[in-house]
């Protein structure tokens, strides 16, 4: 099927921010409440009724786990009024529920829109990622690449020494070896505890974040919305799917993947336009967090469309009703 050229998403994409700036909101009363799970059903019951409220014919193909997981945003589910065009949707209502509940920074509210067919359905298992910003030729840095090896290629294209380059990894054991090599470079890296998302799209900001690579693997669906991200702001992405058993390997087979070994670059991941918006939870280096003030509640919100390149930072101001 040959998605549309146009999926109405300049007129989706103010919605679209609606929808993350909601589930923002609703989850912003438990930050540094220690309940985590209360943090994202709030985001994900707010993000639902926004989203009902769109006219698109909708289906969630990045969300919340399997049906008989409800009431989350499923995988499969439908949204929208059932008029207007019809789309994937990819989302995290709560990237980094533990960032929330412990009110540590770079929690956001994620959701990506594309046409109908266009997203990987990524099943729920692990994904090896490796991204870098815009302005460099094409496969510059791989996946058959060591991790020094990308150091050092990344180096070299920009024109600075391995010590020049900042590398972005989540802070996990299965790490300890990829942190190893990297830093035996004498490269920087800046490890996160929580929320690859945002660690990816640090990589299209390099002047402003510091970061200029993201290694390491994470979740396969929050690659998705990574390379939605980055399909708008510019950059190279690179994933591949890990399976620890064969119940994983299932699940990329009813997602209807049969090449299990197969590299999705960015653009096999996210094969046409799309619009992507992250409202900030808790402050971070993308967007700053809710912030209370008298009768107020203010969120920043990243609205970006890949059709034109367009990145808006949107602040909302709303009473508290």
């Amino acid at each position: 099927m040959t998605p549309p050229k146009d999926f109405n998403d300049r007129m989706l994409s103010l919605g679209l921010a609606r929808v993350s700036e909601a589930a923002a909101h609703a989850s912003a009363r438990l930050i540094g409440r220690g309940d985590e799970k209360a943090a994202d059903q709030a985001a994900v019951n707010a993000m639902r009724e926004q989203l009902n409220m769109l006219d698109i014919k909708g289906v969630v193909v990045i969300g919340e786990g399997e049906r008989d997981e409800a009431p989350m945003l499923y995988i499969g589910e439908e949204v929208g009024t059932g008029e207007g065009p019809e789309v994937d949707i990819a989302l995290d209502p709560l990237e980094g529920t533990t960032l929330t509940a412990k009110d540590m920074p770079n929690a956001l509210t994620v959701i990506a829109m594309a046409p109908r067919g266009t997203l990987l359905h990524a099943p729920d298992v692990y994904m090896e990622k490796l991204a870098i910003g815009p302005g460099y030729a094409k496969d510059v840095v791989s996946l058959e690449m060591s991790p020094a090896e990308r150091v050092r290629a990344l180096a070299k294209a920009r024109g600075v020494q391995d010590t020049d380059i900042t590398v972005c990894i989540l802070e996990r054991p299965r790490h300890e070896d990829l942190i190893a090599e990297v830093r035996s470079t004498g490269a920087a890296i800046r490890l996160i505890t929580d929320g690859d998302v945002a660690g990816v799209i640090h990589c299209a900001e390099a002047e402003l974040t510091g970061i200029d690579m993201y290694m390491g693997s994470g979740g396969a669906p929050e690659g998705v919305l990574a390379a939605s991200a980055l399909k708008c702001m510019g950059g190279q992405m690179w994933g591949k799917l890990l399976f620890r058993n064969d119940d994983e390997k299932g699940r990329a087979y009813k997602a209807g993947i049969t090449d299990l070994d197969r590299i999705y670059s960015r653009d096999e991941l996210v094969t046409a336009d799309v619009i992507f918006a992250a409202t900030g939870v808790t402050n971070g280096s993308i967007v700053a967090g809710v912030k209370r003030e008298p009768g107020f509640l203010q969120t920043e919100t990243i609205l970006m469309r890949s059709k034109t390149g367009s990145v808006r930072r949107m602040i909302y101001r709303n009473p508290i009703k």
